[in-house]
């Protein structure tokens, strides 16, 4: 009996060690023929641009002004000076003619605050204007930062109530009813990252839960593939998730994936087998330092614990046109510690994770 059992555990945490891989290596051997199913454009690489979009919020005026100072990435690369300058012209008049509009979206409660941060961001695009002027790169990418953290704390003020009901067959897990920022730390360095329990408040709220509980402190990173993914979470002994003392059973958390246009996420299956796989993910895999849940391959319900970093590589897995989006749930993003991403091997740990923002939006 004793045998059998560990032999299934074995398979079971082989399946979650390997899964992710099977499906790069799937990924990249169907090659450019896979890709021309795929989404087409140039995908977003920025965790942190990601999670502005990400937020539940119906602004217009406010993405446009978003829209215009995220573009300027794309075109500073080639140093398209002009465009630049027209990418800038456009927030500095969204702010003039539509901060009325902008603060509309904004509750009573906030107003002052929101006015304050327009007139920062408004401070913050003269001085992007100065420096695209005089084509200093470095200073157009430290003020477009500047003004780009700033609208994101104006947006993240618009969002007033979590936007939907989880199922009920899921209500027993933990829930992130917004987001989380969690500080790790390991022996090779720290890193930050904020969780989105807007768009997967089951996957973000069972890592938030076990983050408090201190399940991650001194656990070993398990796998740590080059420009692959980064994993860790299987704990000590014969068990490969987590085992919920009130229960005394494993605790398995779904596939949920929050899809562009929808109005809730996605349970218990894939985009592909939805038949949506020309659709994309709210939370895409086309982030160096996307976190995703780890799960065996063929059962989407059988993830816990284990969870990956995506080491994002572009020449291998192009941005937006990888087959990873919609199989596992992508809940969060590395904004600070990347570099440290990529020294961790597997024995390496993490000797600490705090959650040192959000904890009061779990519902366990």
């Amino acid at each position: 009996m004793q045998t059998g059992k560990i032999s299934i555990l074995n398979r079971w945490r082989h399946w979650l060690q390997t899964g992710i891989v099977a499906m790069l290596l799937l990924s990249l051997s169907m090659g450019l023929s896979a890709a021309t199913l795929l989404p087409s454009g140039n995908a977003i690489t920025d965790g942190q641009s990601i999670l502005r979009y990400a937020l539940p919020i119906d602004n217009k005026p406010v993405r446009e002004l978003q829209n215009s100072l995220e573009d300027i990435a794309n075109h500073l690369r080639g140093k398209q000076w002009s465009t630049i300058s027209s990418d800038v012209k456009k927030a500095a008049a969204v702010i003039k003619s539509k901060s009325a509009d902008i603060l509309k979206g904004v509750p009573d409660s906030k107003q002052a605050e929101a006015q304050t941060l327009l007139n920062e961001i408004q401070t913050d695009i003269d001085a992007l204007a100065i420096a695209t002027a005089d084509k200093d790169k470095p200073q157009v990418q430290a003020k477009r930062t500047d003004a780009l953290t700033k609208i994101g704390t104006l947006e993240a003020s618009m969002v007033t109530d979590f936007p939907y009901t989880v199922p009920a067959e899921y209500s027993n897990l933990p829930q992130l009813k917004g987001r989380a920022t969690i500080a790790i730390k390991t022996n090779k360095g720290e890193i930050a990252l904020t969780v989105d329990g807007y768009n997967a408040p089951v996957t973000a709220g069972n890592f938030v839960d076990l983050v408090q509980r201190g399940f991650y402190n001194n656990l070993a990173f398990t796998r740590a593939e080059n420009d692959y993914v980064l994993q860790i979470g299987d704990p000590p002994g014969d068990e490969v998730g987590f085992i919920d003392p009130k229960t005394k059973k494993y605790r398995a958390v779904p596939l949920e994936v929050m899809v562009k246009g929808d109005k809730e996420p996605m349970y218990g299956i894939t985009m592909e087998d939805a038949g949506r796989f020309r659709e994309e993910p709210v939370l895409p895999f086309s982030s160096y330092g996307a976190l995703a849940m780890a799960r065996p391959e063929g059962d989407p319900n059988g993830g816990s614990s284990q969870v990956f970093f995506f080491l994002f590589e572009p020449e291998l897995t192009p941005a937006g046109r990888n087959l990873l989006d919609g199989r596992y749930t992508v809940f969060g993003y590395v904004t600070s510690g990347q570099e440290v991403l990529g020294q961790l091997k597997p024995n390496d740990k993490i000797e600490s994770a705090k959650v040192i923002e959000g904890a009061d939006l779990l519902k366990a």
